[in-house]
């Protein structure tokens, strides 16, 4: 509430007590009139009564004037007080935005005058720099004034002189063209030198074999796989202790799973199972006799094997634990291609390159029959199968260049030509369409991810994979990639298909860039 609206209750006291005044003047004089004395006394309690009403009026507003009164007062302190606040809050505000400006301010003037220093130390460096160059001129046509006075030379001489340095440099440049000629008689070579591989290739092509991590072996019926088992499977423990090899029984009608990392030993199992079976005699003594035989024999298969190895390419004087090391590769197997069979391939390939090349051709045949003597016994010992030929072949006296040549056969950069004719035959064999069966799925999914990977290129039109995913070749847009630019390209994706997929072999990228021009005769 406001002042003006107290003063106005405060004027209306007033005015209220003032009327009751003149009320009770009034009526007494018409008492008087009437009645004096009763008048008088009716007029006196009147003016009594006027004046204790009067006073009663005047006492409850002044009351309610100084209640008035209070709130306002403290609701106008407490609007002051909000009010102070907030001042206090702008000019806080507008405090810190001053200081704000103030260093602002600093900072532009700082870097002003650090910009003037740097101005006046560019303009001193601008005015050295020309009077240097001033200088230079001046000291240079003085230079050639006395080296003219020295040499005693003409302008005409001088040019002679040009000209023969001209004449070094086209020296230079018929060196470079020279460079390039030898460059090329290389890429002649590399050619030739692809000739006698694809000659090797052709002499000899050896047969293969795809074999499995698990063998399986018929049934006549499901009925056998019970007496496999036997009472409380006494017999398929048997087997399992006599051959360790797990025996594995399941739902595949007429068919039982023999599961183990040495293919020796699967080889053992799936032979004394086959004649258990056609024997029809199966308890534990019998499958411990048949076992004991079987493996007699897979033993003298590998002698033999090792034996026909050493025979068919020629050597000699090849320790007998080498010879069975060379007859269990036999039964191992890497990416589904027969190590044996890929080692015979490697020897034959490895002596036809040698003997083009004029080196021994035995001692490459050796060298590439032991090149994967390691994964014999991969399954046993630790470390890559190249360290552990390398020491089988050390440990049974072989030579150092051979050991150097199996234990290198797999490094970027083997030190040795036999080193690197065993990696080059190695890749051969490997790379041999055929030669490492894969599932049909793995298949089209590599020539998948082969195209796609060429596609995700900028300025590819179409990527096909051909030659069973040994090639892929990258169609691109004329405009979009030019000459220089498809031999970048070709080497990115390559680089970027080694990156990302796991491919035996290699993988030759072919980017095509083809500009038509069309017009018609009428």
């Amino acid at each position: 509430m406001g002042i003006s609206t107290i003063l106005i209750v405060a004027v209306i006291a007033v005015f209220a007590i003032l009327a009751g005044v003149a009320i009770g003047y009034a009526i007494k004089r018409k008492m008087d009139e009437a009645n004096q004395e009763a008048g008088r006394r009716t007029a006196d309690s009147i003016v009594s009564e006027s004046k204790k009403e009067a006073e009663n009026i005047r006492k409850s507003a002044e009351l309610e004037a100084k209640d008035l009164i209070f709130k306002g007062k403290t609701e106008f302190e407490q609007e002051t007080r909000e009010r102070r606040k907030e001042l206090q809050a702008i000019e806080k505000k507008v405090q810190q935005k001053e200081e704000n400006l103030d260093r602002k301010v600093e900072a532009i003037d700082r870097k002003e005058a650090d910009f003037q220093k740097r101005e006046k130390g560019v303009t001193l460096q601008e005015k050295k720099l020309q009077d240097m160059e001033a200088e230079l001129t001046g000291t240079i046509a003085q230079q050639k004034v006395t080296l003219e006075n020295l040499a005693g030379i003409s302008g005409e001489e001088a040019k002679r002189i040009l000209l023969e340095n001209m004449e070094n440099e086209a020296k230079l440049e018929a060196g470079k063209l020279l460079k390039r000629i030898e460059e090329e008689t290389k890429a002649d070579a590399d050619k030739k030198a692809k000739e006698i591989i694809a000659l090797a290739i052709q002499r000899y092509s050896g047969e293969y074999v795809a074999e499995r991590t698990v063998s399986v072996v018929n049934l006549p019926n499901d009925e056998m796989k019970g007496r496999i088992i036997g009472r409380e499977g006494r017999n398929i423990r048997a087997i399992e202790a006599a051959t360790g090899i797990d025996v594995i029984i399941d739902d595949t009608p007429e068919a039982v799973i023999l599961s183990g990392h040495n293919p020796v030993r699967r080889e053992i199992a799936k032979q004394s199972l086959e004649r258990l079976i056609t024997d029809g005699r199966i308890h534990p003594s019998r499958i411990e006799e048949i076992v004991t035989k079987v493996e007699a024999e897979v033993n003298q298969s590998i002698m033999d094997a090792g034996e026909r190895a050493i025979f068919d390419t020629g050597l000699h004087g090849i320790h007998k634990e080498v010879q069975k090391l060379i007859g269990r590769l036999k039964f191992r197997t890497s990416y589904a291609q027969n190590v044996y069979s890929h080692s015979m391939e490697v020897a034959f390939i490895c002596g036809v390159m040698a003997s083009e090349l004029g080196i021994p051709a035995k001692i490459a045949r050796r060298a590439g029959l032991l090149h994967d003597i390691g994964k014999a016994v991969d399954h046993e010992v630790e470390g890559p199968h190249a360290a552990i030929g390398a020491d089988l072949a050390r440990k049974y006296g072989e030579a150092p260049k051979i050991v150097s040549a199996i234990g290198q056969h797999h490094d970027d950069t083997p030190d040795s030509i036999l080193g690197i004719l065993v990696q080059a035959a190695d890749t051969l064999s490997a790379a041999r369409p055929g030669a490492r069966k894969e599932m049909l799925e793995n298949y089209i999914k590599r020539l998948e991810d082969l195209e796609k990977i060429a596609k995700s290129f900028g300025g590819v039109e179409k990527a096909y994979a051909l030659q069973a995913g040994r090639e892929v070749r990258v169609i691109v847009e004329t405009q979009a990639v030019n000459d220089e630019g498809a031999v970048v390209l070709s080497k990115d994706i390559a680089r970027q298909i080694e990156k990302e997929l796991t491919y035996p072999g290699q993988i030759k990228v072919t980017v095509i860039r083809e500009s038509r021009s069309i017009d018609y005769a009428k």
